[in-house]
Order: structure tokens, then C-alpha cells, then sequence
């Protein structure tokens, strides 16, 4: 039997919660000082399994690396050894090797890497033979996932002949794009971006002291949370305006699900006190990761809501769209995949199970997600509650602490 969380949720929520670091900064961070030589340590690194695996990979003696279920690690660790001297292995977990990576793999190889597949052509594990890239011109499909173009991006400065990139069809993820090619600045690179075209020229890094922001995606279960109960106040600490993560904009689409934003000097202050919107459309082609949040949100509200945007999810830890119809029927709700990149809810209900419980994929998304499902039932069962380690090891505790009460099953 896996493990189980039952989850009662409290009376009111009033709370403080220091969230976890960024892990997309973090892992941009930990590459950036590598290709800089940097002396210096990156102060308020994420503690979470996606990073862990980073660090051990480059506290590592042997040329073979398992990065588990990071897929960022995967992506990153790809493009970084290609340029590297030497010959390395990469896998990861039995999902990670269902992920497809050529489009990520074979633009290296037309950049003058040397890669192999080791079991299914396209997929992990890889067998790279390291040296310094020739880079040049190549075309990418924007519709990939944006990882891919920024791991190529943090490498580029080091081709002989620089990076042109070309990238077809709308371009999914800008926001992590953007926070890619900001923290490259930092580091004295210079990138343009016109259109579709990004172009680096061979530069070199110089090494920074880089300070990890808290991460607002993991803000987003407390909006959720604070959204679901009347009243409630949660104070997230160290969260800030201009943040170079474009899951900040979480700030404005709770606007609509009636939780305000109060920005003071210790993080910011999030308020259930108004009446959200009947409705909810949203494209979340540069939020992702926010689409979870949203979809358990306006359910657990009785909200009808159309999502697009959201094609990058099929091939996350888990497909997350197939993933949110299966449990969120187990909890009454009839979600509908329309088409690719697109899901909706017009509040079709069937009867919810007795006693749901919640399978979470290996996705620390799904657990985190609709475990504030609890508010609206009562109770709710979490599977393999764990699996926040990727993201965010402390949430069970911080749910904890705002007066949740947590039985292990």
C-alpha cells in the first residue's frame, strides 16, 4: 500500500509562510556559474529534489549522471555536457525516459555535437561526447518546451561561431525565456531578440554573486487556499514586485478568482475579500505551470472556466491534462480536453466518489494542486504525498502549520 495523507483543512486561514526558492532560478543559476568558473556560492538555492540533482551531478567524480525525474536537469545537463571535453552518460527515471528530447538533441548535433541515444531513438539515456560546440544557425519550433530553447541559450556565448536561432510557430514559456536571457545579462552576456530570431555572439561569462527569488509558482497553492476560505490572510514572505519569474503574474489572475495582493516590506500579504468573476478564460501559453492551480481552483469554486495554452503539459512529469480530467472526476467535476492545448469545465457534475482519493503521477503538481480540495469536502486522501520533494519539500509542514490537520495512512 503507497503511502497516504488524509488532509482536514481548518477553520480559518491565517498564516505566514516562507516559501520555497525559486527552482527555475536556481537551476539557471547553478549552469551559469559553471560556464563562469564562478567563486562564488549562490545564496538561497533551492532545496528541492530538481536542484539536488543538479548539484550533486557537478559535485560529481564519475562521467555518468542519474538526474531522476528533473526534467530541467535533464534538458540543462544535456546542452551543458555537450560543450564540455570529456564523454558522459545521463538518464534519468522510467517517466524521464518517456520524455522526448531530439528536438533538443538533434539541434546540438546540427551545432556540432556528438550524441547517441542509448535505448529509444529520440528519448533518454544519452551518451555524449563532449567538446566545444560550432554553433551557427539553426530552426526550433516554438511549441516545444521552453527548456529546451534555454538550454541552448546558456551555452551559446561558448560556440565558435555564436547561435542564431530561428524559432517557428507561437513561442510557449516567453516569461522563462526572458528570465533565462536576464540572468545571462547579469553575467555580462549580451542576447538580442527581434521577433523570433534570437542571436547570440561568442562572449564570455563573467562570474556573479547570484541572490534565488522565492518561488511564486509554489505562491499559487496559498492563493488557491486563501481563494477557497472566507476570510482568510496569508502573508508569503520575501515574494516582491519586478520579479523576473512570469508565474508572478499569479498576482492578477487572482484578482479574478477574489484574492487581493498587498505588497509590503516583508513578502506580501494575500486577502480572500471579494466576490471573483462567474467566468474564467485564460490563455496560460507563458504560465504553465499555473494551469493546475487554476483548473482545481475554479472546480473547487464551481467556476466554468476555458484554458488554452496549456499543449506543453502533455508532456510534463505526467500528461497533466489527462492527468486533472481523471482526478478531478473523482472529486464530481467533468473536465473536457477540446482539442490540443485547450481544456475546459462548463460545470458539468457527476456524483463524487465516498472517500476520493487523489493519485499524484509522480507530479509534485497534482499533489499540491488539489490537496486544498479539502476545504471544499472536508477531507481529501493524497497518494504518494512525497512527491513535492521536486518542487517544494516543506509544504506538508507549512500546511501544518496554517492548521491543517495531516493523518498519515
Amino acid at each position: 500500500m503507497p503511502l497516504q495523507y488524509k488532509i482536514y483543512p481548518p477553520d480559518a486561514l491565517r498564516t505566514t509562510v516562507q516559501l520555497p526558492a525559486s527552482k527555475s532560478m536556481s537551476n539557471r543559476a547553478l549552469i551559469l556559474n559553471a560556464l563562469s568558473l564562478s567563486p562564488y556560492p549562490i545564496r538561497n538555492l533551492s532545496d528541492c529534489e530538481d536542484t539536488q540533482v543538479l548539484i550533486d551531478a557537478f559535485n560529481s567524480k564519475s562521467n555518468q549522471f542519474d538526474i531522476k525525474a528533473a526534467g530541467t536537469a535533464m534538458r540543462f545537463l544535456t546542452a551543458f555536457l555537450a560543450g564540455m571535453e570529456g564523454e558522459w552518460i545521463i538518464k534519468g527515471s522510467k517517466r524521464m525516459h518517456e520524455r522526448p528530447i531530439y528536438p533538443l538533441v538533434e539541434t546540438l548535433i546540427a551545432l556540432g555535437a556528438e550524441i547517441d541515444y542509448l535505448e529509444k531513438e529520440g528519448y533518454p539515456p544519452l551518451k555524449i561526447k563532449g567538446k566545444r560546440l560550432k554553433g551557427g544557425e539553426v530552426y526550433l519550433s516554438g511549441n516545444i518546451s521552453s527548456q529546451f530553447i534555454s538550454a541552448l541559450l546558456m551555452i551559446a556565448p561558448g560556440m565558435e561561431n555564436g547561435l542564431v536561432m530561428h524559432i517557428e510557430n507561437e513561442i510557449v514559456s516567453k516569461p522563462y525565456i526572458h528570465l533565462t536571457i536576464s540572468m545571462m545579462e547579469k553575467c555580462g552576456v549580451q542576447t538580442k531578440w527581434d521577433g523570433n530570431d534570437i542571436v547570440v555572439k561568442p562572449q564570455v561569462y563573467n562570474p556573479v554573486e547570484f541572490v534565488v527569488e522565492p518561488d511564486w509558482t509554489a505562491a499559487s497553492y496559498w492563493y488557491e487556499m486563501a481563494s477557497l476560505i472566507p476570510g482568510a490572510e496569508v502573508t508569503l514572505k520575501g515574494l516582491g514586485r519586478n520579479s523576473l519569474q512570469g508565474d508572478s503574474n499569479v498576482t492578477n489572475l487572482f484578482s479574478d478568482l477574489g484574492v487581493t495582493t498587498e505588497f509590503v516590506p516583508e513578502g506580501i500579504i494575500i486577502r480572500n475579500t471579494k466576490k471573483g468573476t462567474k467566468k474564467f478564460f485564460h490563455d496560460f501559453v507563458n504560465e504553465p505551470d499555473l494551469a493546475q492551480t487554476f483548473a482545481a481552483t475554479c472546480c473547487f469554486k464551481g467556476i466554468p472556466f476555458l484554458f488554452s495554452g496549456i499543449q506543453s503539459l502533455k508532456i510534463k512529469e505526467t500528461d497533466r491534462v489527462a492527468a486533472l480530467i481523471n482526478e478531478l472526476k473523482k472529486s464530481g467535476y467533468l473536465l473536457k480536453e477540446n482539442e490540443i492545448g485547450m481544456l475546459e469545465w462548463d460545470g458539468e457534475r457527476c456524483l463524487p466518489e465516498k472517500e476520493p482519493a487523489i493519485d499524484t503521477y509522480d507530479d509534485h503538481r497534482m499533489a499540491m494542486s488539489l490537496a486544498p480540495g479539502a476545504i471544499v469536502s472536508g477531507s481529501l486522501i493524497i497518494n504518494d504525498p512525497k512527491v513535492v520533494s521536486k518542487s517544494y519539500p516543506d509544504f506538508w509542514n507549512d500546511l501544518k502549520q496554517a492548521g491543517f490537520t495531516i493523518e498519515e495512512r
